[in-house]
């Protein structure tokens, strides 16, 4: 196991990188499928890595408890050389209940995870949906497009980097609710901690 500490070069207010991803309920999802969502959560994570299981049940809490917020789960790793990660692995975590997030999707390719520059399991990204924002603002229907979500938070999603440690303080939960309620995300930016991303070409 490599320790390695989130570092992606998207900065506040980027839009979040666009895909096409397999979910393993056999949908295809892209940034638009999310596009009544207020907050989209994307976290790069997988199946086999403590530091992403330590979080499996706080990431399935968030996916339960904010109706205007969307968790998204991408699994980009090396499915060959960790089977654990496969897609049918990933399929049985989520029938069992392990994990239930709003979408758990293959990232087979490792593209997106690239492009949003990925480096750990857990990679949590938060995005703004400023357009669902300013349709609620306005009670009025306006155009969405996948350039509407922009970054807001990217950091770690509570206060126990490591599997062993207790949570005392919840980042993704301060930075969700300031999203909710029109609020500036006035965090500071501590990095996400786990294992390295299984690259095909490490």
């Amino acid at each position: 196991m490599v320790l390695k500490e989130s570092e992606s070069q998207l900065e506040a207010g980027d839009p979040a990188p666009a895909f096409e991803l397999e979910g393993v309920d056999g949908e295809t999802y892209t940034l638009e499928s999310f596009a009544d969502d207020e907050a989209l959560l994307v976290v790069f994570t997988c199946n086999h890595c403590p530091y992403a299981q330590a979080k499996f049940e706080l990431l399935n809490e968030l996916a339960a408890e904010y109706e205007d917020v969307s968790v998204v789960g991408i699994n980009p790793n090396d499915a060959e050389e960790y089977p654990d990660d496969s897609f049918g692995k990933m399929r049985e975590v989520v029938a069992d209940g392990t994990i239930d997030y709003d979408a758990y999707l293959r990232d087979e390719s490792q593209d997106v995870a690239r492009a949003y520059g990925a480096v750990c399991t857990p990679d949590p990204f938060l995005f703004e949906n400023s357009a669902a924002l300013r349709a609620a603002d306005s009670r009025a229907a306006e155009p969405r497009d996948s350039g509407e979500f922009r970054l807001v938070y990217h950091g770690r999603l509570d206060d126990a980097p490591n599997p062993d440690d207790e949570p005392s303080r919840y980042q993704i939960r301060e930075a969700i609710d300031a999203v909710l309620a029109g609020e500036a995300v006035d965090l500071e930016w501590q990095p996400s901690r786990g294992c390295s991303i299984k690259w095909t070409d490490d």
